[in-house]
This record gives structure tokens, sequence and C-alpha cells, in this order.
């Protein structure tokens, strides 16, 4: 676990050195949180191709992305991509009120999914109103790396199903909010839900072995999360390539 930790702290590294960072880094992270997006949708179901999306964006400039006769009437997707557009706004309150963030996560992805009354509400059960409490505490005297933490987030926001039916894509963005405020990746250039969709069915075993509660099962699920973010920081790499390519 330890290695496959340091190899994402590496990969990140190396994606913050590329020369167009300098001065086109907020095009890199517009990318990043459009394909952040996309594929925390498909993750959570969406059919919608990477390519119907951008279509549906260069067809309506003026609307928002995904407005295509395909992805319109796909409200996962859209919930996916509200989230991915708050994010930067709620970075900052992330640290000191996680539990109003989550709230504000769900509202947004499960808009068009979930009864009016229920968005921004976890699920209603004893345990994950206990776990949610346990790991707003754990968030707030953690010291651990940021690739650590938001495995962790991650992991419990989806085996506790705490913000359904939008879950997955909650739990993804509480991740990537990790991420920013820990100082891994604090322009939210890496596309860590990439790498978590080529990796979808190491994914939903090892989620089923966290759940289980074994120590090596954890370890297995924050090293999974730790190549994904290596991956995120590949993808990331290629879009700064392709933007100096022109």
């Amino acid at each position: 676990m330890t290695e496959a930790v340091a190899t994402s702290r590496q990969a990140v590294d190396g994606l913050l050195g590329h020369r167009v960072l300098r001065r086109r880094s907020a095009e890199v992270s517009a990318e990043s949180l459009l394909r952040g997006a996309w594929a925390s949708a498909v993750l959570a179901g969406s059919p919608v191709t990477l390519a119907e999306l951008r279509a549906g964006s260069a067809e309506n400039p003026a609307g928002s992305a995904g407005d295509s006769a395909g992805s319109a009437a796909d409200p996962v997707l859209h919930g996916a991509l509200r989230v991915s557009a708050a994010l930067a706004g709620l970075a900052g309150t992330w640290p000191s009120a996680p539990r109003q963030v989550l709230a504000r996560l769900h509202a947004l992805a499960a808009r068009g999914l979930a009864a009016e009354a229920d968005l921004g509400r976890p699920r209603a059960d004893r345990e994950v109103a206990h776990r949610l409490d346990v790991l707003t505490e754990v968030l707030g005297r953690t010291a651990a790396p940021a690739v650590v933490i938001a495995a962790i987030v991650q992991a419990e926001l989806l085996s506790l199903d705490a913000f359904p039916p939008a879950s997955g894509v909650v739990a993804r963005a509480a991740g990537r909010l990790v991420l920013i405020d820990r100082g891994l990746d604090p322009k939210s250039l890496v596309v860590p839900e990439v790498g978590q969709l080529e990796l979808r069915a190491e994914f939903e075993e090892g989620l089923i072995g966290y759940a289980g509660g074994s120590p090596e099962a954890v370890a297995a699920w924050i090293e999974l999360c730790a190549t994904a973010v290596a991956l995120g920081a590949r993808e990331s790499l290629a879009i700064c390539e392709a933007i100096q390519r022109g």
C-alpha cells in the first residue's frame, strides 16, 4: 500500500511539472473536471459517451455541457456535471464543514433522481448517521496522506450508500475535494474518476472487500485508489500534451 501511495504522489508531481501548466492550468483543470464528471456518471450508470457529451457542448455552447439529444434526458450525467462545476466553490468549505458540503453535493447530484424533500439528506439510518459523524471527526484530526484519506472517504460513502441515489457521484466528488484540500492536487488537475473507470471491475470487487472490514481488504482498497490517482495523472498529462500540440 505504501508503495502505491508513493507512486501516485510521484505521478502527480510529474504532471505538475508539465510546461503547459505554467500558463494554461485553468484549461487543464476544466478538461479534467469535464472528463471526471463524465467518468463518474458512467460509473453511476450513465450510457452517454464522452464524444456525445462533447457534441452536446459544441452544438449548444450557450447551454450547459451535455445538452445534446443523447444526454439531455440523462439526470445522472447532469447531476455529475453540476457537482463538477461546484467543486471549486465548495473546496474552501470542505475542511471546516464536510457534512454541509456532502449535503450540497447530494442536492446537486440527485436533482431529478430523488424527491425534492430528500435532496441534501443522507439515508435515514442510525448506522449511516453514526459513521458520518465518525468520518467527520477523523477528517478533522488525521494527518494521513491525501490519497489514503480520499480512499477512506469514498469507501465509507459508497459502502454505506449514504446519499442515494447518487452516492457514487457524491463519494467520488468528496474524494476529489480531499485531494484539493490536502494539497496533493490543489488545482484539481488529476482525473481519478477516469482511473476508476479503467479499473471498474477491480473497484467493484475492492469495495465488497472493504465493506468486510479486514485490514488486508482496506489496504487493497487504498492501493486501488492510489493506482486510480496515478492513472488520472496520466490522463491529465495527455490533456496537457493535446493542449501543447494545439
